[in-house]
């Protein structure tokens, strides 16, 4: 890969960075100003060989989502590169609509693989384009809102303006 681009919204959860390749494919994405952290999100190998400031084609996807068009984003083309399972959950991740959530467990099932729970977690550890691939989206199996990347205030507010109805966002 050669060429990205970068750029630093601001959203009502602070700033969110998003890296997109030439063809406009969100890379990584986050909830920071700092783009080592979002270019950390990929596999060393994957990143690009240089990265421009610029305008991403997302950003307007980003700002309808804030807006209240919650599967705007969900459009947005993504690049991930990983195994055959990786590439499956993501592809399941963006499956679930805005005002869902799934137990890791649940996530594992709708992969194929239901006995797999922590290859489940991992696939939300490593997914890169955050808000575009909604890892977001799957709790622990008791309700409690487990890891995120970019905090767990960052988190429970997503699920929050998705209209989850669940008690436990702890």
């Amino acid at each position: 890969m050669t060429d990205a681009t970068i750029q630093t919204l601001d959203t009502p959860d602070g700033p969110f960075t998003v890296l997109e390749d030439a063809e406009g494919r969100v890379l990584a994405s986050g909830w920071t100003d700092q783009a080592d952290r979002v270019l950390a999100r990929i596999a060393e190998r994957h990143r690009p060989g240089r990265v421009l400031d610029g305008r991403v084609a997302s950003a307007d996807a980003v700002d309808a989502y804030y807006a209240g068009e919650l599967e705007h984003a969900m459009q947005v083309p993504v690049r991930q590169a990983g195994t055959e399972l990786f590439a499956e959950g993501w592809r399941q991740l963006r499956n679930i609509p805005a005002g869902t959530v799934l137990t890791y467990r649940e996530f594992a099932a709708a992969m194929g693989r239901p006995d797999a729970v922590r290859a489940a977690a991992s696939v939300c550890a490593r997914n890169a384009p955050a808000l575009f691939v909604p890892c977001h989206r799957v709790l622990r199996s008791d309700g409690t809102l487990g890891g995120f990347a970019w905090g767990l205030d960052v988190k429970r507010s997503l699920l929050e303006r998705e209209s989850v109805g669940i008690t436990a966002l702890v």
